[in-house]
């Protein structure tokens, strides 16, 4: 078995715009080849050829290299190269269709986008919306979210015009059918593009917010969404960050969690140059960095989040291109 490589990472006690830092211990690991029989718990990290499972092993950090991924029976239709949603309450799952070659920004790796969406709704019924000649879905896989609190799931996507650029969608599926009931106001530019970081309640006045980097190749803004009839109205924003690599299928370069137990979800994003790790909140309204973490290579995998071994604080594992896994442990 190999050795693990461990290396801490400390920061200042305060960080430049005065909120208070989280302590953040980077642990370095080379992946096994097998995994032990007391793995309980774990996180995935996506590779080239496989998938990494993060695992905490009697209080210590693993990760277990396999080299082939899951299989699951895909939807008819889907988008090739993207993948499929599985939901818990009115949606049971959604995914890309209708491959075109209208729009050829190439952001995702290729010059294929959808030209329209599926979903299986309650009593397994399919429901199937189509976009007009002037728009694509310039994504690879559809977001599930409560968005206005009701207890049934919204559909968020990235729709691209053709000479606008990319904007948020939110998508309803009420009455059996799939509906486009809001959107953020395009970029303005064709070839512009934005990747989503999630949905939550970021600032902590109980209503949901949609989180993503617009323009995340050319110095991006993280920027909040809210469902406001039928429109996504941003909301709290900062700048200079970047959730995605130009040509790349890996859209899970941000995750979202409460890194500080407040009871409020935080984000996790990398900065412009993707060299750094920010932990980040807004609650309250207003932005602050928890923690700042340089990262020790190239980041090559996404990146998750989860309290692995079960202390009730968060775990943030990710992958960098020398083949090694860090796991950074966060304390107040």
């Amino acid at each position: 078995m190999r050795k693990f490589f461990i290396l801490l990472a400390g920061l200042l006690s305060a960080l430049p715009n005065g909120a208070k830092a989280l302590e953040v211990t980077a642990h370095r690991i080379v992946a096994e080849a097998v995994a032990p029989e007391t793995a309980l718990n774990w996180m995935t990290l996506r590779v080239r050829d496989g998938v990494v499972r993060v695992i905490a092993d009697r209080g210590n950090f693993k990760a277990i290299r396999t080299p082939v991924m899951e299989k699951h029976d895909m939807p008819e239709g889907v988008l090739p190269d993207s993948g499929f949603t599985i939901g818990t309450r009115n949606i049971r799952n959604a995914w890309l269709t209708l491959p075109t070659r209208c729009y050829r920004h190439g952001a995702l790796g290729d010059s294929i986008e959808a030209g329209g969406l599926s979903a299986t709704l309650g009593l397994g019924r399919k429901s199937d919306l189509v976009l007009d000649q002037n728009s694509v879905f310039e994504d690879r896989i559809p977001r599930l979210a409560d968005m206005d609190g009701d207890g049934t799931d919204e559909i968020l996507v990235v729709r691209s015009f053709l000479d606008a650029g990319a904007a948020l969608t939110l998508i309803t599926a009420k009455g059996g059918r799939l509906a486009i009931a809001a959107s953020a106001e395009p970029i303005g530019m064709a070839n512009r593009w934005l990747n989503p970081v999630g949905a939550a309640d970021f600032d902590g006045d109980g209503r949901m917010k949609a989180a993503v980097v617009i323009t995340p190749h050319i110095g991006g803004t993280l920027q909040l969404y809210e469902w406001k009839g039928d429109k996504l109205v941003g909301d709290h924003s900062a700048y200079g960050f970047s959730n995605h690599s130009i040509g790349s299928r890996e859209l899970g370069l941000s995750t979202i969690t409460d890194l500080n137990a407040d009871g409020i979800t935080d984000m996790i994003v990398p900065d412009a140059g993707r060299g750094y790790l920010i932990g980040l909140t807004f609650a309250g309204g207003a932005y602050k960095e928890l923690f700042r973490h340089q990262m020790e290579g190239r980041l090559a995998t996404n990146v998750v989040a989860g309290d692995l071994d079960g202390d009730g604080r968060p775990e943030i594992a990710y992958g960098t291109g020398d083949g090694k896994v860090s796991i950074l442990t966060v304390r107040p």
